[in-house]
């Protein structure tokens, strides 16, 4: 889906239920952005709009194939159309990272992630909101996350893992099913309650939370070879008899 099919989305009935119980969990995570550097990559606005507000600094990164659009709708342009390999910023720059509509929908997961962990501050925070291979939503294409490669916890945990994140928390979203009946998104918070004490882990998304892990490495002491030194011994000068010379 590009950018243009992600703001529709996001417009329609099913699109504002979606955003309005993924931000409700996002919040929980992100209580405290005072003086940080918030970057959201993939297609973010929807949530920044909400939980970007006391952020330093922040900008809207959009992937190359889904396309661009302006944000915010006033004031200096924050978004930009980047290569999700090759982020515009220098090393240890970003604070919090939010991944939406992202992860899934890259030819490599594994560079994507080590990109962000390139420009993550040491002991920066990565959010995560992936589809759920276990959950309904995948298997719909009503949704923008039925589109790309959704994951389970056990292949995102490994990801992480081998792009030097630790995960700290996970958390699940969206039980209803992605159905834009009034019925059902009139019920959407009792379906969000119901599910987490019933089947937790079948819900559409999964939202993990991971901190960058810088590790020192030790190569131990390199073995000093140690060199003979010779003093110079002093040779006397050769005599005319040594040379051969007749008296």
């Amino acid at each position: 889906m590009d950018v243009v099919e992600l703001r529709e989305f996001y417009a329609s009935p099913l699109g504002i239920a979606t955003r309005r119980l993924i931000s409700e969990k996002l919040k929980q995570k992100t209580e405290s952005l005072r003086g940080a550097c918030f970057l959201g990559l993939g297609y973010t606005t929807p949530y920044l709009d909400e939980i970007a507000g006391e952020a330093e600094r922040n900008f809207s990164f959009m992937m190359a194939r889904q396309g661009v659009i302006h944000w915010p709708p006033a004031g200096l342009v924050k978004s930009a159309l980047v290569d999700e390999f090759d982020l515009p910023l220098l090393e240890s720059t970003v604070d919090l990272a939010l991944v939406v509509h992202g992860l899934e929908l890259t030819d490599s997961p594994i560079e994507m992630l080590q990109e962000i962990w390139r420009i993550m501050a040491p002991q920066g925070k990565l959010i995560l909101v992936v589809p759920n291979r276990r959950g309904l939503w995948a298997s719909f294409d009503s949704s923008p996350f039925g589109y790309g490669q959704p994951f389970s916890r056990t292949q995102l945990s490994g990801l992480l893992r081998e792009a030097q994140f630790s995960a700290v928390s996970w958390t699940y979203a969206l039980r209803m099913p992605p159905i834009s009946r009034r019925v059902v998104l009139k019920a959407a918070p009792a379906f969000e309650r119901v599910g987490d004490w019933l089947a937790p882990r079948l819900a559409g998304v999964i939202m993990v939370e991971a901190v960058k892990q810088v590790y020192a490495f030790s190569s131990g002491k390199r073995a000093r070879r140690l060199m003979p030194r010779f003093r110079p011994a002093l040779l006397p000068a050769p005599s005319r008899f040594d040379a051969g010379e007749s008296t």
